[in-house]
């Protein structure tokens, strides 16, 4: 193989591997309670206008 396939071979076996970091990150037990945490704040702020 020439440097130049080397090169998009590397990169995108690098690019697939940031996307799976990214995918567990964010769905990583120890954010869930952080992104349903702001699921439930908008809900309760939906609740106080209803009852103004």
């Amino acid at each position: 193989m020439e440097k130049q396939a080397w090169a998009y071979l590397l990169f995108g076996i690098a690019l697939v591997v940031l996307f799976a970091i990214i995918i567990a990150h964010y769905y990583s037990g120890k954010r869930k309670g952080k992104v349903e945490e702001a699921k439930y704040k908008m809900l309760e702020d939906d609740d106080d206008d209803q009852r103004s």
